[in-house]
């Protein structure tokens, strides 16, 4: 039988209209339509994989033609070339010298490779018949760690370190595994929360969501400080004083300004407060830690690198870790982020919604606590109800988790029809705009 060789790599810029009615909305990104430069491997046995990455709309263009660039990487190679060494494969998209002065790992660059990256681990999982999750849980420490590209972060974490980890935490995973097969991974909800919803909605939104079970909800905040806290208290009214409550400020503030109105906020007992000023500053969100100790600081979904996840940990900086699928390079990148915030005992609750976002991280904490965490301790991934009805295996929720998903791959293949109408900008939904 002829080996598994990828012949060809389509790339489509999709986008969803999301504007329209305010998802998505927060203090910085006011119209955001949830769109992703989609990219599918086809082979010569008939078998495809898929990977996205999530943007917000405009741009979204740059990414597509990125990840046609970097396709050169996989046209014409065998599966097995590619997932025999992971790392070296990952390593070959992220040190192309001319394109290197891109980025490095950053930017759309970054991006692009994550689509890449991503869609190469689906195609895997589905040539070994599994899903995502239990292809990662089924391997062998040093497999997962010849995954991970350790250049940059040895000085937090080395491979001798990472093996260490996993073995210590490699017994009872069966036992983990069955308790999520019983009941899932515990979830948040956003959905209740956008910051261009009015009041009303959002009360509608709540009643409904613990009604199906929700106790961890979100809330966007970073306007005007006295709408602010009306809207906080409006939510923690609805919610009850048990439930949990974050709040997601979207790098609206100043540090300055951060811990001024986080200490505002601190009356409603926010879990947490994510992104309180600008992704890139590591010192700042070092600062706002140390001074509103009684509110956990949490960001991630905007960090570009490992490196920059390093630093966040080795400074103090985050309560939280918010790993994205996207933003950092696709599932080897992490793998190495999961793998620091272990040895630095800092919970990973990953950034999720978006497109695809959901159906991605499942997979990615369902791993982690099976193989690198095994805890449940401060644990929750975000859930966003918009847009799954377009994807052939979307994320299922009972009471408030995520249910293990059960068909090979990485959950990220879409509908035909919907790659067809929501394609820009001739898609449909486009031209009748």
């Amino acid at each position: 039988m002829s080996e598994l060789k990828i012949t060809n790599v389509r790339v489509i810029d999709l986008r969803f209209p999301t504007s329209r009615e305010g998802i998505g909305s927060d203090a910085v990104n006011a119209d955001p339509d949830y769109s992703a430069a989609y990219c599918i491997l086809e082979t010569n046995l008939g078998l495809t994989g898929y990977g996205l990455t999530f943007t917000l709309g405009r741009g979204t263009e740059l990414c597509v033609e990125a990840v046609r660039y970097l396709s050169r990487y996989v046209v014409g190679r065998t599966l097995s070339s590619l997932t025999d060494d992971l790392g070296a494969f990952y390593r070959q998209l992220t040190t192309d010298t001319q394109f290197r002065w891109l980025g490095p790992e950053k930017g759309v660059i970054h991006l692009a490779t994550g689509a890449l990256v991503n869609a190469v681990w689906d195609l895997y999982a589905r040539a070994e018949q599994k899903p995502l999750w239990k292809l990662l849980a089924d391997m062998e420490p040093e497999e997962i760690v010849r995954a991970v590209d350790f250049k940059y972060i040895t000085d937090a974490l080395t491979p001798e370190e990472a093996l260490e980890l996993l073995r210590a935490r490699r017994p009872g995973m069966e036992e983990r595994l069955a308790e999520l097969q019983k009941t899932g991974y515990p979830a948040y909800t956003t959905s209740a929360g956008w910051f261009g919803y009015s009041d009303e909605k959002i009360i509608r939104l709540c009643d409904e969501a613990l009604a199906e079970g929700w106790t961890h909800f979100k809330l966007k905040v970073g306007g005007g400080a006295e709408d602010d806290l009306r809207r906080a208290r409006l939510m923690r009214s609805r919610i009850g004083a048990d439930n949990r409550l974050m709040m997601d400020a979207n790098q609206r503030w100043d540090v300055d300004e951060a811990i001024e109105r986080t200490t505002q906020l601190a009356e409603l007992n926010p879990w947490w407060m994510e992104e309180p000023t600008s992704p890139d500053d590591i010192l700042g969100h070092a600062r706002i830690r140390r001074e509103v100790p009684g509110v956990r600081v949490a960001t991630g979904e905007h960090c570009q690198n490992r490196v920059m996840f390093k630093q966040l940990m080795q400074a103090g900086a985050i309560d939280v870790c918010q790993i994205d699928s996207c933003r950092l390079a696709g599932v080897n990148e992490n793998i190495a982020v999961i793998l620091m915030a272990a040895k630095f005992n800092i919970p990973v609750c990953p950034h999720a919604g978006g497109v695809g976002l959901c159906e991605y991280v499942q997979h990615l904490s369902a791993f982690d606590y099976l193989r690198v965490s095994a805890s449940l301790e401060n644990r929750v991934t975000e859930f966003v109800d918009h847009l799954h009805e377009h994807f052939v295996d979307p994320v299922r929720i009972r009471n408030a988790h995520y249910l293990l998903p059960e068909k090979p791959g990485y959950s990220a293949e879409i509908f035909p029809e919907t790659l067809r109408d929501y394609s820009y900008p001739d898609g449909k939904v486009w031209r009748n705009a």
